[in-house]
């Protein structure tokens, strides 16, 4: 077993890394402390002290503040519980026809699809897009088990995890109630 240094591993987070070490960490056998080294690098990008879970996305993360388990941008912002899907707390720009054309020339862009685009609401960084049928309705990508990820696979014990749950449905409920 190979163990990489957090340099190694802070490279890996720049994009800083050639593909075939990406490929040969990927392969090899992982060294116990990997992902705490990961958590510790990615720590030093964020300005806030919140003990970091997991990254979702390249500037969101599943944070753990109090006895909560929120969605947070690296700017700060926090989205709330991350079983709810954090899309539905985010600024949402859907791109006109026209424009989506002038990203994807025809045959690429069938009347059927729009592009969504998700930006912090704070920060303005854009986090995520999506291409769906006009309607449908905003995917959640990611709800992870997190107590399973930290009992099975880091052998590690989290105080207070709630159940492992989709909530979002209840954030558009609560719109609807307060209309």
């Amino acid at each position: 077993m190979v163990e990489y240094s957090s340099e190694v591993i802070e490279k890996l987070l720049k994009g800083e890394l050639p593909i075939s070490e990406i490929q040969k960490m990927q392969m090899e056998p992982k060294d116990p402390d990997r992902f705490d080294k990961y958590i510790k690098a990615l720590k030093q990008h964020v300005d806030w002290d919140d003990e970091i879970l997991m990254r979702i996305h390249e500037h969101l993360y599943i944070i753990k503040k109090e006895n909560n388990y929120v969605v947070k941008c690296s700017c700060g912002h926090e989205f709330g519980d991350y079983r709810e899907n954090w899309k539905l707390k985010a600024l949402i720009f859907v791109r006109d026809r026209n424009e989506l054309e002038e990203l994807y020339p025809e045959p690429l862009t069938p009347e059927w699809s729009e592009l969504r685009e998700f930006y912090c609401p704070n920060c303005a960084t854009l986090l995520w897009t999506e291409a769906l049928i006009p309607g449908y309705p905003i995917n959640f990508d990611f709800l992870p088990d997190i107590k399973a990820f930290f009992q099975e696979w880091l052998n590690k014990t989290l105080e207070n995890v709630p159940e492992f749950k989709d909530l979002s449905s209840e954030v558009t409920e609560s719109w609807a109630k307060n209309e």
